[in-house]
């Protein structure tokens, strides 16, 4: 079978490597000794200057290797992160006759799986069923960070407490979980590197045996290792991901050396190659195998080259022709030019040089021409061009002051090439979201990649021009695409700025690179970069606040989001989604009544927004209007019958009303749209639970933790249908099982003090509630809580103490101030305990604890007309119920009881 273009192509460009025997030798050396020989090196780091021959070396290196019989793979900037990365090396091996099937199914699994997150999650509201939490209440889009999907998240994360990001991530938890199903294909979605890299790893060791070596090779490590390196150090070094096999050597190439922050510790295990420019001995011997041998020659390429591998090779395959070097002040690109006598070839050597990336329809759009086929082949056996990942590249050392020489020498015709370049990618990006859900054009590179070229070839036609269109294109792709589509962008206007040699785009671009170094954060930073510029027209300004408020929701931060959203409607008071979005920060806020204006003004901007019709729905609900909470749903599911989040709120409604037949019907309907959906399936055991109905109940939760079994709440709640039933040893293990997936979970953590109480089993019993103390955010509940085990232990001063510091947390926590009194009063000081309830009556008239304790210790020092007085204040308030037992307690004479401990 006959070689191909590119096979025949490579074997030039090894055939003429020259130098590095030190490199090569060390590296050749190294595949002849064993994993186990303290001699043995496996990891190597090439660094250099641009066009001091790294690529070429690890071209080099990889061949040595594959001479060895190792499987060896070559990865470059054109990935964007570490599941592209596992993507190209199953594809490189499997272009060698090595399949990684385990790796193949879970990456196309995640691509499935992360395309749904994007489309679906994104554009519906969700939460989990209601559980008695302390946490903020965060909106169902919390935790999306954990996707990139708004790759501001990790900005905001940085500076949240541990236990709102924990709610966060549990929230995204419930909403994939919902959409999924499979519990593995949610932590897939959620946290890709840590689940597809163990695969990868296992399947490294399966094919071990196949090969005496697996060599990868990280090239332009310069621009991928700032997300690449904590991957690669914990792959290697640390064993997060298992035991990888002994004999794969890794190499990176980049500019710099590695970071010191990521590799300190292990920096003694890395094998640094430092290279410089050639010395003259190498240069020469480079020349004399390019036949460059007469001495005046010699010296003014070794002059003009800087001895820099690529220069050298460059001027060394045309020196031999007419005038070719013996202008002293002629540039190695001048010195080319002229080399090569055709006009044509000439001009089709610069104009290969425009875009970034070449293929023949690249080229042709940049050359034109009848003879555009036979040029780019010629184009393609140049010294300073190379095949990389499928795309042909000029050495950036050979392009830049090729794009200086265009720029400089036509500044016209530099505008209409990149604009006509422009327009072709424009029309190729067109044609690939034919038939294409706009929302998900960013997520599919058939798209995406031509648009992003279209940005970069209008920046360099007319920066100032373009930059405000572009700016559009980079909120878009902070809305919907993913953190590496931020980073494509950001890295096309930083590139644009170098090659259009325009200072205020270079800095803007490395500024937004720099927002997204690190992989999934800096979004919201990057979108604060794009609003604070003044090219940017008030449609996009409003779009990008209206980003960035989501941003700040899904960080758990509806005050900031709060601010976005409104600096959208003052912008555009008649944007919808603005309006919505004050209305959602509202809602998140707990402000109900507030948030509905915004609802309602939204639904008349755009009647058919079912997200803002189930949020008004909620907040009625939420206000105690169920009539018009049921109304909004109603006509929300009108609009989609299988809005499942409003849904779901619609049964709660009706749940709320006691109409209980209403609600599992909904239930049900929600069941039968998705019977994997565990949330669904948990909620209506809920229901069933509160109807006393709890072997129904527990026959649903076992459905949804068959779905799901980190399904901490429906554990949670599990736990308490065993226990109605006395179930009390499955009730327990449940809740072990539910703090052990999230150590965190006050609710859970209060329930099993509890259990351990009614047990007997006392230090248990306050060792969960020292506990609860610790993790807890709500201090003043949390303390009142473990006051309240105290005062029923009898344990009068700890009481007091912890109602005392509950109180320096909120100091108008009635509970804790009614515990302090009964505290006091167990302890002998009655006349103190009085004087705490009679200032706690006449500050709130309404605090119903307070009648209760008040007419107790009255009862109890024998004053039971006083006491009687408490229960008719209790009857005047309208609790008959509390006044029927403070009646009950005066006609038996019982001793003062303590708390009921109800938050």
């Amino acid at each position: 079978m006959a070689r191909s273009m590119q096979e025949l192509l490579r074997e030039r460009q090894l055939a003429g490597f020259v130098g590095r025997r030190a490199e090569l030798a060390l590296f050749g050396a190294n595949l002849d000794t064993s994993p186990e020989d303290p001699g043995h090196r496996f990891v190597f780091h090439i660094h250099g200057a641009a066009g001091v021959g790294k690529s070429s070396l690890v071209r080099r290196l990889a061949h040595t290797a594959r001479e060895r019989r190792a499987l060896a793979v070559t990865v470059d900037e054109s990935v964007t992160g570490v599941p592209e990365t596992l993507e190209e090396v199953a594809a490189q091996f499997a272009g060698q006759g090595i399949t990684l099937k385990a790796l193949e199914r879970m990456l196309a699994t995640y691509r499935q799986r992360r395309h749904e997150a994007e489309s679906a999650v994104l554009a519906e509201e969700q939460s989990g069923p209601e559980e008695p939490s302390t946490g903020a209440t965060l909106a169902t889009t919390a935790g999306l960070v954990a996707l990139g999907l708004l790759p501001g998240g990790g900005a905001v994360a940085g500076a949240m407490d541990p236990a709102r990001i924990a709610a966060a991530t549990d929230s995204m938890r419930n909403a994939l979980s919902r959409r999924f199903g499979k519990p593995e294909d949610v932590q897939l979605v959620l946290d890709p590197v840590r689940v597809l890299t163990p695969v990868f790893v296992a399947e490294l060791e399966r094919v071990a045996a196949q090969a005496p070596w697996i060599a990868l090779f990280l090239d332009t490590y310069e621009r991928t290792g700032p997300f690449l390196d904590p991957w690669l150090r914990d792959l290697l070094m640390t064993g997060r991901y298992g035991p990888v096999p002994g004999h794969l050597i890794v190499t990176t190439s980049g500019q710099r050396p590695l970071d010191p922050h990521v590799w300190g510790d292990y920096a003694e295990l890395v094998t640094e190659l430092r290279l410089a420019p050639f010395t003259e001995e190498e240069a020469r011997r480079l020349l004399t195998a390019k036949r460059v041998v007469d001495e005046e020659v010699v010296r003014d390429v070794l002059r003009l080259s800087g001895r820099l591998p690529v220069l050298v090779s460059t001027l060394a395959e045309n020196a031999g022709r007419p005038g070719g070097v013996d202008d002293p002040s002629a540039t190695a690109v001048e010195r080319f030019l002229r080399w090569e006598s055709d006009p044509v070839r000439r001009a089709a050597a610069l104009d290969g040089a425009l875009p970034r990336r070449l293929n023949e329809d690249i080229f042709r759009a940049a050359a034109g021409g009848p003879e555009t086929a036979e040029l780019f082949g010629w184009v393609r056996t140049l010294p300073f061009v190379s095949d990389r990942g499928g795309r042909t590249l000029y050495h950036d050392v050979v392009r830049d002051p090729m794009l200086r020489l265009l720029r400089n020498n036509s500044p016209q015709r530099w505008a209409a090439a990149h604009t006509r370049l422009a327009d072709a990618f424009a029309g190729w990006s067109t044609r690939a979201g034919e038939g294409l859900d706009p929302s998900d054009a960013w997520s599919q590179e058939s798209w995406r990649e031509p648009r992003i070229e279209e940005i970069y070839h209008r920046l360099c036609a007319r920066p100032a021009a373009a930059l405000a269109p572009a700016l559009s294109r980079g909120v878009e792709a902070c809305a919907t695409g993913t953190a590496g589509a931020a980073r494509l962008w950001a890295r096309a206007v930083a590139d644009a700025g170098a090659a259009a040699d325009n200072a205020a785009l270079i800095s803007f671009g490395d500024r937004c690179r720099a927002a997204l170094a690190d992989e999934g954060h800096g979004g919201i930073e990057l979108l604060g970069l794009i609003l604070r510029r003044a090219e940017l027209d008030d449609t996009t300004r409003v779009t990008a606040y209206v980003v960035r408020g989501h941003a700040h929701i899904s960080g758990g931060e509806p005050g900031r989001a709060l601010a976005d959203f409104g600096r959208a409607a003052g912008l555009d008071p008649d944007h919808a989604p603005a309006h919505h979005g004050l209305g959602e920060a509202r809602r998140l806020l707990g402000e109900y009544a507030a948030a509905l204006p915004h609802f309602t003004r939204a639904l008349t901007l755009d009647p058919t927004l079912q997200r803002a019709l189930a949020s008004r729905g909620h907040s009625h609900h939420a206000l105690g209007r169920d009539e018009e909470a049921l109304a909004d749903l109603d006509q929300a599911l009108a609009l989609d019958p299988r809005y499942r989040w409003a849904l779901l709120r619609r049964a709660q409604v009706h749940r709320a009303r006691h109409d209980h037949d209403q609600a599992l019907a909904d239930l049900d309907r929600l069941y039968d749209l998705d019977p994997h959906d565990s949330w669904a399936i948990a909620e209506h055991g809920e229901l069933l639970r509160r109807l006393g109905r709890h072997e129904e109940a527990i026959d649903r939760y076992d459905r949804a933790l068959a779905l799901r079994p980190d399904y901490s709440w429906a554990l949670g709640s599990r736990a308490m249908a065993h226990h109605a039933l006395g179930r009390t040893p499955e009730a327990l293990a449940d809740l072990d099982r539910a703090l052990e997936i999230r150590p965190h979970y006050s609710w859970a953590l209060l329930r099993r003090s509890e259990l351990h109480r009614e047990r007997g089993d006392e230090r248990a019993h306050f060792a969960d509630l020292d506990r609860l103390v610790e993790v807890d955010d709500a201090k003043e509940w949390a303390l009142t809580q473990r006051g309240n085990a105290h005062l029923l232990a009898e344990r009068y001063a700890e009481a007091l103490a912890d109602y005392e510091e509950a109180l320096t947390h909120a100091p108008d926590h009635r509970f804790a101030e009614v515990g302090r009194a009964w505290a006091m009063e167990g302890l002998g000081r009655t006349a103190e305990a009085l004087d705490i309830l009679d200032s706690l009556v006449a500050v709130d008239p309404g605090c119903v604890w307070a009648y209760q304790a008040r007419g107790l210790i009255l009862l109890g020092l024998g004053q039971p007309e006083a006491a009687l007085a408490d229960a008719q204040r209790l009857d005047d308030l309208g609790r008959e119920d509390a006044a029927r037992e403070l009646r009950h307690q005066i006609s038996t004479r019982s001793r003062p009881g303590a708390p009921d401990g109800s938050r």
